[in-house]
Order: C-alpha cells, then sequence, then structure tokens
C-alpha cells in the first residue's frame, strides 16, 4: 500500500464513519475534521503513542490569542498529558503543510495549556462544557505535570515530525506533528523507524561497544553498557513504543524486582552494572565510528525496539521522575544490541517475536503475553470471518493486527463498487480491534476499575485473567460464545451512544465510556442471568424498552460519580477501585415484563 493510497483509504473511512453515524442517528450531525482528528487519534493510542486519548473539541479567544483543542489524553497517574490540535484539509490528494503553519496550529494547543496552567482559563468556559474538567485537572495538577505534549494532527504532510519545544510556566512543551504520513507508517508503514537515537549528539561520542558482524546471518550484534541518562530520556521521549509491542510495560514500584532496582539507583548507583540483567534490543539499522580513543563504537541506531529490560527502562524513568535528587550519571547498563539485516519484513518480525520470547524465557514475562497470535485470538478472528449476521449479508470484524480492516479495503475493494459492497457488509462500527474485545468482556465480566485504565493496560489484564483462569471463555471459542460476545458489544454500544446525544448532554457531560462501562458492568451483576443474549444477536440491536432501562441506570451511575468526585475528570476517578463498590451500592429500578430482551 503507497502513502497515497492510504491517504484515499482513510479519507473514504472517514466519509464511510460519517454516513454510517447519520444514518443511525447517533447524536449531533457529525463534523468531518472531527470523525478524522477522532479516528486518528485511536490509532496514535494503538500505537502505544500516547494514553487512550478523550475527543473534546474547544475553542475560544482570550484577548487576541486563539485557543483550541480537539482532543487529549491524561496518563493514569496525571503525570502525563498530550493535547491535540487539528489542520484538516479534507482534499482528494495530500496536501503539504508548512512547518511554520504546523507550528502556528500547534501554538493553540499551547496557549490553552498556558491559560488553563495559570487558572485564567476556567471561568472563561460554560460550565456544562465537557472540557471543564480537564481545565480544572490542569489547573490542580500542574506541579505534577512532567511530561507534556502538543500533537498537530493533520490529513495534509509536513516535513518536520518533531518541532521545537515551548517552555510554559516553568514546564517544556514537546509538539509533534502526527500528519498522513506518520500516521501512514504506524498503520501499515515502519513506525520503528521513528524511534532511533544518535550517540554522537546525545552524548557527544560514539557509544563504544564490542561489534560482532556475521555476513552469513540475518542479524549481527553488538555488546555495550549504556548511560542511565540516556535510558531515561529515551523512555521519556518515546514511552511504551520503545518496548516491544506485546511485552507487558511497567509493572509499578512496589513489585519486589522494580522496587530492587529503584534502592539501586538511589543507594548504589555505580554498583547497577554488576547488580543488573542489562537489556537486548534490536534495531534495523546501526552505524559504527572510531571514537576519540580510536576504538569502534555506535553512533546511531534506529528501529529501536527493546525486546528484554522493560521493567529495568520504565523503572530507570520512574525513579528520576519521582527523585528528583536521583544522580543517573554513574549508572551504566548492560545491553546486547542486536542488528536486524533480513530484507523481507515478515521475516524480520518473525525473528523479533522469538528474540522477545526466548529473552523473556527467564523471568515471569509469560510467552502468552506475546499475544497476537495466542490460540483466543486466532480463534476470535476466524469466529468472525465465518459467522454472518443473520440477514446473511454482513458480518464483523476482528482486527487481530493492526490496520488488518483497512489492508482488507484496499485489497478487496479495488473499485468504489467493490469498496461500497465491503463496507455496507463490514461497517466500521462492526470492526472491532483487539483493545476493544477486551474492553467489552472485561465490562461484562464487573472489572470497570481495571477497564477505565483503558488501551493496552486492560489488553494485558485480560490476557493476564485468560492465563490464570482460562474457564473465562470457552475453550475453544465457539459460535454461541461469539454471538453472545457481539450481543454485549451491540448493548454496550447502544447505551454509550444514547448517553452521548445532544439531548443527553445536560446530564451527561464527561466521561461518556466510563459510565456506559460502569453501568453495564451494574446490568451484568444485577440482571445479565436474564438477558437474552440471542435475541439482541438475532436483531442485531436492542428494543427501545431495554435502552431506556439501561438510560436510568447510567443516570444513576452517573449521579454518582458526580458525588464521588465533584468537579474531577470522571475518565481518571473510574480508575480508583473504591467506586466499584459505591456504584454497585447505588438504587437501581428493576425492570418490569416490558422489556423482550429480558427472560422472566
Amino acid at each position: 500500500m503507497s502513502l497515497e493510497d492510504f491517504h484515499q483509504n482513510f479519507r473514504a473511512l472517514v466519509q464511510s464513519t460519517i454516513a454510517e453515524r447519520v444514518q443511525a442517528g447517533d447524536g449531533p450531525f457529525p463534523q468531518e475534521e472531527l470523525v478524522f482528528a477522532e479516528l486518528v487519534m485511536e490509532r496514535v493510542a494503538d500505537a502505544g503513542i500516547c494514553e487512550p486519548p478523550t475527543v473534546c473539541h474547544w475553542s475560544g479567544k482570550i484577548g487576541q490569542s486563539k485557543l483550541r483543542i480537539t482532543g487529549f489524553a491524561l496518563s493514569s497517574d496525571e503525570t502525563r498529558l498530550d493535547l491535540f490540535v487539528t489542520h484538516y484539509f479534507g482534499s482528494e490528494e495530500i496536501t503539504p503543510l508548512p512547518d511554520s503553519v504546523a507550528a502556528d496550529t500547534a501554538k493553540e494547543g499551547v496557549r490553552f495549556l498556558m491559560h488553563a496552567a495559570g487558572g485564567k482559563l476556567a471561568d472563561k468556559v460554560e460550565t456544562s462544557h465537557e472540557i471543564l474538567g480537564l481545565i480544572t485537572t490542569i489547573t490542580a495538577n500542574w506541579p505534577d505535570l512532567d511530561q507534556l505534549r502538543v500533537f498537530v494532527i493533520t490529513d495534509g504532510k509536513t516535513k518536520a515530525k518533531h518541532f521545537s519545544t515551548k517552555e510554559v510556566h516553568d514546564r517544556i512543551v514537546a509538539i509533534e506533528a502526527m500528519d498522513i504520513e506518520r500516521l501512514y507508517r504506524h498503520t501499515v508503514g515502519k513506525p520503528r523507524e521513528e524511534v532511533s537515537i544518535s550517540f554522537e549528539q546525545t552524548i557527544g561520542r560514539p557509544l563504544t561497544c564490542v561489534h560482532v558482524p556475521d555476513p552469513d546471518a540475518d542479524y549481527e550484534y553488538a555488546l555495550s553498557a549504556i548511560p542511565g541518562q540516556v535510558i531515561r530520556r529515551l523512555y521519556e521521549r518515546f514511552g511504551s513504543r520503545l518496548l516491544e509491542a506485546n511485552v507487558r510495560t511497567f509493572l509499578g514500584a512496589r513489585g519486589k524486582v522494580n522496587k530492587g532496582i529503584a534502592e539501586t539507583l538511589a543507594r548504589e548507583p555505580e554498583h547497577f552494572m554488576a547488580f543488573n540483567n542489562g537489556l537486548v534490543l534490536v534495531c534495523d539499522e546501526a552505524v559504527f565510528a572510531r571514537g576519540p580513543d580510536g576504538n569502534i563504537g555506535i553512533s546511531f541506531l534506529k528501529g529501536i525496539q527493546i525486546v528484554n529490560g522493560g521493567q529495568t527502562t520504565s523503572s530507570i524513568y520512574f525513579a528520576a521522575r519521582d527523585n528528583k535528587a536521583l544522580d543517573l550519571g554513574n549508572v551504566m547498563v548492560p545491553a546486547k544490541i542486536i542488528i536486524l539485516k533480513g530484507a523481507e519484513d515478515i521475516e524480520r518480525e518473525r525473528l523479533i517475536a522469538a528474540i522477545s520470547r526466548f529473552a523473556n524465557s527467564q523471568n515471569v514475562v509469560k510467552t502468552s503475553d506475546l499475544s497476537a497470535n495466542r490460540p483466543f485470538h486466532v480463534q476470535l478472528e476466524k469466529l468472525a470471518n465465518d459467522t454472518w449476521c443473520p440477514d446473511g449479508i454482513g458480518r464483523w470484524f476482528y482486527e487481530r493486527a493492526s490496520g488488518a480492516y483497512q489492508v482488507m479495503l484496499l485489497r478487496d475493494g479495488t473499485t468504489p463498487a467493490q469498496r461500497k459492497k465491503l463496507t455496507d457488509a463490514i461497517p466500521t462500527r462492526r470492526k472491532l480491534s483487539k483493545n476493544d474485545i477486551a474492553k467489552f468482556h472485561e465490562a461484562w465480566r464487573c472489572r470497570p476499575a481495571q477497564v477505565a485504565l483503558a488501551g493496552e493496560k486492560n489488553f494485558a489484564a485480560f490476557m493476564t485473567a485468560l492465563d490464570e483462569d482460562p474457564s473465562i471463555v470457552p475453550d475453544p471459542l465457539d459460535a454461541k460464545w461469539y454471538k453472545a460476545m457481539i450481543a454485549k458489544v451491540i448493548i454496550f454500544k447502544s447505551l454509550e451512544a444514547a448517553i452521548k446525544t445532544k439531548d443527553a448532554k445536560e446530564t451527561f457531560r464527561q466521561g461518556y465510556a466510563n459510565i456506559a462501562t460502569y453501568t453495564i458492568s451494574v446490568v451484568s451483576d444485577l440482571i445479565g442471568h436474564r438477558i437474552d443474549f440471542e435475541q439482541v444477536w438475532q436483531r442485531q440491536r436492542i428494543s427501545p424498552d431495554f435502552l431506556h432501562l439501561l438510560y436510568k441506570w447510567a443516570v444513576e451511575v452517573n449521579r454518582i460519580f458526580d458525588q464521588a468526585a465533584p468537579g474531577r475528570q470522571i475518565s481518571e476517578v473510574a480508575k480508583r477501585p473504591e467506586i466499584w463498590a459505591k456504584v454497585k451500592a447505588g438504587t437501581y429500578p428493576m425492570p418490569g415484563d416490558d422489556v423482550p430482551e429480558l427472560t422472566r
């Protein structure tokens, strides 16, 4: 797939998403720019670049200064914040976006951040607007926000992807562009290409190493020791993208191993290299050069992934973040660097998976964490492909591999007529990612606080639950389970759409996904055993009476959140485990005999 094909495909996806929402009558008429932004932000989160985002459009002025954001992503510990601002062309061809214009667009988000941090923005916003919760959070948490980024998301093409940083109230704000080219790399290209480092720029010289070339192998490797400060900066810039995609990320500082790492950094940093097992990295490209002492060293690495040592990497970053007095100057981390040489992408990815599997075999990271090819996902993909909806025309799509839906449309929809036939049969509202399945499954399993962690964190918890208790799903998956799972998705989505409508905004001002999640968990807990999922599957929708019941229960859930943490972001409060007990204790009117989906 070329960049031009991807652009056309993504534009068609935006148009088809709009058409679906108009037909379904979900909320106000969808604006093309905001639908584009929503789809891009989903992919940015799927790529591990940010936490799961919230679409929240707001624009305004203070004096002559224009302020605007389209969405945001806040980490669960409220220390990392990303803001998104759009520059949308909506053109048939890829339009160049000059870097100066992209930088000006970013300033609108930077100004928003500056005025929110200074406490000057809250009284400029309507009290009913969902952005008010974010502004309040920024104002209250500004001293604790240590990683700030503003993304310009655009269907144009910029020359630069990273721009000069800005300083806002003694905080450094990184500026990045997520243009159509960068989005292409993260969907069907090589996103690892962005994860690179020049040691000559970072430490002023090549990184000393022992280089072991092998002209006959599909890889070569180097042994080295990387300064702890370099590891911290790499994680600060690239976050979870630096870590192999299917291995669990930071497990917290309370674990025995990670607590030991933090203690060594604080008490005996000079012994870190002796005590720590080090890292295993793979990369797509390495450049070697002679250092000032004449010895060989690594000048540049491109396409980096850390496939073993993720806990070491994240522990160094978080220990330095949480202890400002910590000096990483004497910390060196042993590293084995594997340079891939194969030309075939499939062979490279297979080698990376094998390296990751064997490198992690000595610790508690399970092979099941390398999850894309585990039986659950393979079986679910097959069921989705083989199980047609009752009308015999449409079906659902399980995106086991990121970007598979778009690849399918490009591969099989070679003409406008073929593409329309495909999108009619498999519209975007029927596309489910691995993270989607984890969200819906765990909401119905009454794990709403876990679901609120969102994205990869909830997915990792779901995979761990499967490892610990495989009986939570049938083995193998069967059509009955699959149809019930899709029925649960339909119920969840129907409720979420209802509380996002214009008429509902007087009651539900933010946190729609979290309100829906907690409500579904209440439904599962109280009346889940009475729901006829087969009926929902057959109709591919729910009755007005059932939706009315769900809505009334959602109102009660929303009331409890407002009472438990007034003025706070629901998306953050929902992550607290104690909230579930409060929600369960709410008052929910029991259904009568008028709900056809409920058995007596």
